[in-house]
């Protein structure tokens, strides 16, 4: 073999070697571009399947590839966002964010809301609850935010009165209490699990559905009023990355009517889709 053909046998493979590079290089930043990773709560099959059809719908209509990351306990996801790890969470409420940014100092934005859980109490001894008597315990969760709606909750259903000057309610911002009702802090995951031993416990609709607690067998629920918006679960990402395309493809993504069918088909009354619910 000449040295010229050798030559140009080198030559061919170096061009070969710098496309094969090149266009590697451009489809992998290409597909990183398109991807966008969000935080979830480690939860039920049916809130997964929720996922799914936002995932089907985002690569179908907006090209966005959606990578999930789930976590255990809510201290988590916004750990997780504010250092990078994820591009964008759904698990929290609004006061929970507001909490959070405060103790940590954090600028976690809300970019498109997605469902809201009614709260409501339920019980296996009394069918209402004007049943519940008096000294009767009842469980609520033990964390600040959901422990404040639960006995929002409560008295909503007459059964205590708040001091409600308080953001988040606590067991000292009883001012009446007719029945002597006793409240018992739990963790909110276990709030179902007490309903053998206590008269009554206010349980969250994720912890609810996990449990297969039947909402309409519930002894009350909590009504949406124009103090309700707070409640609703949203899509939160870092203020600095909130107009990013692909967070806004993913909210758009979530909040469609495909999306909304698969929340009704998959947690029935215990979710309802958020995004354009009248607040009254």
């Amino acid at each position: 073999m000449s040295k010229l053909v050798k030559r140009i046998i080198w030559i061919v493979v170096a061009i070969a070697i710098v496309c094969v590079g090149y266009f590697s290089f451009f489809h992998t930043s290409k597909s990183e571009a398109n991807t966008i990773k969000v935080g979830i709560m480690s939860g039920s099959k049916q809130e997964d399947n929720i996922w799914k059809q936002v995932a089907k719908t985002a690569e179908d209509k907006y090209g966005l590839k959606v990578q999930f990351k789930r976590f255990s306990d809510y201290s988590q996801p916004n750990k997780a966002l504010s250092s990078g790890d994820i591009d964008v969470n759904a698990f929290q409420n609004y006061p929970f964010l507001e909490n959070w940014n405060k103790a940590n100092k954090s600028d976690i934005v809300a970019v498109g809301d997605t469902v809201i859980e009614p709260m409501r109490i339920y019980s296996y001894k009394y069918k209402l609850v004007t049943e519940i008597p008096k000294n009767a315990k009842i469980a609520v969760p033990n964390d600040t935010n959901n422990e404040s709606r639960a006995l929002r909750t409560l008295q909503s259903a007459g059964l205590i009165k708040l001091n409600d000057t308080h953001q988040f309610a606590s067991k000292k911002d009883i001012v009446s209490n007719p029945k002597n009702i006793k409240i018992d802090e739990v963790d909110a995951s276990q709030t179902p699990r007490v309903l053998d031993d206590e008269a009554a416990s206010v349980v969250n609709g994720n912890f609810a559905q996990s449990s297969s607690l039947n909402p309409k067998k519930a002894i009350y629920t909590a009504p949406f009023d124009k103090n309700s918006h707070q409640w609703v679960n949203f899509i939160a990402a870092n203020k600095k990355d909130k107009d990013k395309k692909i967070i806004k493809d993913l909210v758009k993504a979530y909040q469609t009517e495909a999306t909304k069918k698969e929340i009704k088909k998959q947690t029935g009354i215990n979710q309802q889709a958020a995004w354009d619910l009248k607040f009254k």
